[in-house]
């Protein structure tokens, strides 16, 4: 059913003063909001009718309406003003980002506590390179029980394991498989080290010691640490200044969730550019310990074909419009100075990219 423009206005209003004040609006103070230009009684009317579609909802021991996931998705779909930093905002976030940059994950981990502290609730941001490789491989014969991998992997870190054998080995056998290992495993991704390339490897070494399955067993160990994303949480507490979150039991589900290592996070992917944020509101996201939860999330890139992702989660009446203005601004700038330029002007917009509640496609906003 279509929903009229007054009826927009009305389940603005409502949304902004719920998300300023915790409480159920009544049509008093909707018709305080002014600019309406109705009676107390048409907008109890409309009130209603708003609440027999699903925009609102009437707890029972109140007379005000509450916006209900439907209501908050109309609402940062087409209704909410887009934020712009002011000058005095992005001056002091561009402060607090250059005390901050060090080495990247010491960066990361300063990101996720700014980003906590200036929305209020807990954040969350992580680094994920795309699909570290070994780049090149050397096998060093020590004596005729010991060897050492050596791994140069596409990210430019070298990994090192020194290997002791019960049965001895002797430097022709080293020198083959490390042969062997650059022709066949440089430049293949973790999943792509299957048993039939490891089988193929061991009958081409003539291998009846059991070394092929050794070093690849390393390699795979070492490209499965390189490629698993490095997150960063802050701010967990902040949720007890919510007043959605006064129940104890209710807070400790959610807080144990994210302390646990639960991702409120999709992969870097699914953004397109690094200015671009998504809000997930309720229902909409995956985990079920966030279903009473929003999410609010910004790409950004670090360079060297690293993307990165900070999120925060809140009450579903948290101010979006504030909260993607100031996550797409630190994501803006850390692209800026992680992958290189300056930083965001003063009072950029910060982009949206909208996920539909009721057919799942998305659609840009800006």
């Amino acid at each position: 059913m279509a929903i009229s423009e007054r009826k927009k206005k009305i389940l603005a209003a409502v949304v902004d003063e719920y998300i300023r004040t915790a409480e159920p609006v009544g049509s008093k103070a909707i018709a305080q909001s002014g600019g309406l230009n109705c009676s107390s009684a048409t907008i109890r009317n409309e009130l209603a009718e708003l609440v027999a579609m699903g925009y609102l909802e009437q707890p029972h021991t109140s007379a005000g309406r509450v916006p209900t996931p439907m209501g908050y998705r109309m609402y940062v779909n087409e209704l909410m003003e887009k934020q712009k930093m002011s000058l005095e905002e992005t001056e002091e976030m561009n402060r607090r980002l250059n005390q901050k940059l060090q080495e990247l994950d010491n960066t990361i981990r300063d990101v996720s506590k700014l980003a906590s502290q200036l929305t209020n609730y807990p954040a969350l941001a992580l680094t994920a390179q795309s699909s570290v490789t070994v780049k090149r491989f050397d096998l060093i014969y020590v004596d005729a029980n010991n060897f050492i991998i050596v791994l140069m992997l596409s990210n430019n870190s070298v990994k090192s394991k020194l290997v002791h054998l019960p049965l001895s080995v002797d430097q022709d056998m080293i020198k083959r498989l490390s042969t062997l290992f650059n022709a066949s495993f440089t430049g293949v991704e973790d999943h792509q080290i299957t048993p039939t390339l490891i089988h193929a490897t061991e009958r081409a070494a003539d291998d009846s010691l059991g070394l092929t399955a050794v070093i690849s067993s390393f390699v795979m160990e070492v490209l499965s640490e390189a490629n698993t994303p490095t997150a960063f949480l802050s701010g967990e507490n902040r949720l007890l200044n919510q007043p959605e979150f006064r129940d104890p039991d209710k807070a400790h589900r959610l807080m144990s969730y994210l302390s646990g290592g639960g991702y409120i996070l999709p992969a870097a992917e699914s953004l397109g550019g690094s200015d671009e944020v998504r809000v997930l509101i309720g229902p909409e996201n995956v985990a079920e310990e966030l279903k009473d939860s929003s999410v609010v999330i910004a790409s950004y890139d670090a360079g060297d074909n690293t993307r990165g992702l900070i999120g925060v989660v809140g009450p579903t009446r948290m101010d979006y419009s504030a909260v993607a203005a100031k996550l797409s601004f630190l994501a803006a700038s850390l692209s800026r100075r992680l992958g290189g330029g300056d930083a965001p002007p003063e009072g950029m917009h910060n982009k949206l990219i909208i996920k539909e509640i009721d057919d799942g496609h998305e659609r840009r906003k800006g």
